[in-house]
Formats: C-alpha cells, sequence, structure tokens
C-alpha cells in the first residue's frame, strides 16, 4: 500500500453514529424474542425504524445537525451497496436494488415518523405491517419491542448533537 506522508484520512464525522445505529438494529433480543424475521427484510426495517428515530431527532436539532443528516443517508445507502455487491449481486442489478431499497426506506420513514407523532396504536399498525410482515397482529406486538423504541427515542431526545455523534447514544453507555 502506497503512504502519503502528510495525508492523514479523516474518519466521517457520522461514523460512530452510524455504528451506533446499525448496533441497535442488529441487537439479538428482537430476532430472538421480538418476532423480527432474522433476514435481510427484518435487518432492513429494524435499520429503517433505528435510522428514522436517529434522522427525527437531527432533524429537530437543526443548524449543522442537518447536513448530518444527509451525511447519514448517504452512508447508510452506501453501506447497502456495498452489502449487496458482497452478497454477490451483479453491478447491473445492484443500482435496481438499491433504488428499490431506497423507496422501500423513505416510505417506511414517512410511515414511522407519522405513527410516532400519532400514539402507540399507531405504531403498532406500522410496526405489525413493516417490521413483522403482517405476521403478528397490531395488538400482539412484544411489549418489549415498544419499549425498546420508547428507550430509544427518550435517550435520542435528550441527546444533543456532540452526544450524538459519539455513537453511545441508542446503546445507553
Amino acid at each position: 500500500m502506497i503512504r502519503l506522508p502528510f495525508f492523514t484520512p479523516r474518519e466521517s464525522p457520522i461514523a460512530a453514529l452510524y455504528g451506533d445505529i446499525v448496533a441497535a438494529s442488529r441487537a439479538p433480543e428482537a430476532f430472538r424474542h421480538f418476532g423480527v424475521a432474522d433476514d435481510f427484510e427484518g435487518r432492513f426495517e429494524r435499520l429503517v425504524i433505528v435510522a428514522t428515530l436517529v434522522l427525527r431527532r437531527l432533524r429537530a436539532l437543526g443548524g449543522e445537525a442537518e447536513p448530518l443528516a444527509q451525511a447519514l443517508v448517504d452512508r447508510l445507502f452506501e453501506d447497502l451497496d456495498d452489502g449487496l455487491r458482497r452478497a454477490g449481486v451483479s453491478d447491473l442489478a445492484v443500482g435496481k436494488r438499491v433504488k428499490k431499497l431506497a423507496q422501500g426506506f423513505y416510505g417506511r420513514a414517512e410511515a414511522y415518523t407519522a405513527a410516532l407523532e400519532t400514539g402507540e396504536g399507531a405504531l403498532r399498525e406500522v410496526l405489525a405491517r413493516n417490521l413483522l410482515s403482517g405476521r403478528v397482529a397490531p395488538a400482539e406486538i412484544h411489549a418489549g419491542l415498544l419499549a425498546e423504541i420508547d428507550a430509544w427515542r427518550r435517550r435520542l431526545d435528550a441527546a444533543d448533537l456532540g452526544t450524538l455523534l459519539a455513537g453511545t447514544t441508542l446503546s445507553g453507555d
């Protein structure tokens, strides 16, 4: 590897935050106890809900947090693109798959945001339809899943931008 003597790569300001989002979305309890399918769709749905909560907080912070919200979305889709390539999806198909994932992401993010603003009943409906793929009735959603989302929301609402960027908000560390 060639090293340039005066070039030090800068780490992305959202790297730790993105790592926190990924770690929270992959928490094993959701797949073991809350009924989330441990497959690509289930992991994608978890990533969407956690990212939606974080993006919601970044929008509320405004100012310098706004361009970081876009950087976070860009990083998320770079990671999805990379994951598809590593899974063996052909170069020609990756673009189409990422476009479809983007449409799904934005549609679900909008639905989750509206449900979070509306209340628990609406959140149960959206979770049953998207996260749990209709396998569980809204009234039967595990209380632990709702508690987890509420805990994330409370931690995020209390966090300032520096705390978010430190990457320890969602895990509660």
